[in-house]
């Protein structure tokens, strides 16, 4: 499993993907948070929040988790590498959780140039350090949670189909229809009915309150697809 891991991070360093996926969530972030006239525009909101950025990162992972996810267990469907992984000492759940925690490093990897972020809006408060702290560190473990669930819906997207673009579509239809849309078409059916949704969950966590049906809600979703993906994998096996 810890091969499998290692083997995800290598690749992801030494490939264009790596590099393209960092670059393109630290450039749009920068350019919705400091230079385009947005409602994300830090400078032209008046006052120092992490928000902002939070809501925008959201957004951005929609479809950089699936640009992530799409190749890990396509590519090695169509390398045939996935069949020799069958014949080693390791479980489908081992391949399954080694492909998955490597993602989930990854994800961590490219959220960290985000701290600077958080320096300058700690810098641009008045006074200095004028930052709701609580709701910063509530935004980043929904925000990780968030993406942690993209990631293991991108795996089993992944999972099911040999061709990275097909998996990256579904992955990315639906991480946007889970965020965003499940909501939006239960309230057509029933208004006081709600909290079906990704964005429901992660807005919640997001106000600096830790409530664990929030945190089971989102590990549940993941554990879910998860066994989704160690079936496809063993489907395939036979």
């Amino acid at each position: 499993m810890f091969s499998l891991l290692k083997k995800e991070i290598s690749y992801f360093f030494t490939s264009p993907i790596g590099m393209t996926i960092i670059g393109l969530f630290i450039v749009l972030n920068g350019l919705f948070l400091f230079v385009f006239k947005s409602d994300y525009n830090i400078l032209n909101a008046g006052f120092a929040d992490m928000l902002p950025f939070f809501r925008l990162s959201s957004w951005i992972f929609v479809f950089l988790v699936p640009a992530l996810t799409m190749r890990s267990i396509s590519e090695e469907k169509k390398s045939g590498m996935l069949a020799l992984l069958f014949t080693k000492p390791v479980s489908t759940l081992q391949i399954v959780l080694g492909k998955y925690l490597g993602i989930l490093f990854l994800l961590l990897i490219i959220l960290l140039p985000s701290v600077l972020y958080v320096y300058v809006v700690w810098v641009l408060g008045n006074p200095v350090g004028n930052l709701d702290v609580a709701g910063t560190v509530g935004s980043y473990i929904a925000l990780f949670l968030l993406i942690a669930t993209f990631a293991a819906v991108g795996l089993w997207a992944s999972a099911i189909s040999a061709n990275q673009i097909i998996s990256f579509v579904l992955a990315a239809f639906l991480c946007f229809f889970f965020f965003f849309g499940a909501d939006q078409l239960i309230t057509l059916i029933a208004d006081d009915f709600n909290g079906f949704g990704f964005q429901t969950h992660f807005d919640a966590i997001s106000r600096g309150v830790i409530d664990t049906r929030n945190v089971v809600y989102f590990l549940s979703i993941i554990a879910f697809f998860i066994y989704l993906t160690t079936l496809s994998l063993k489907a395939y096996k036979r």
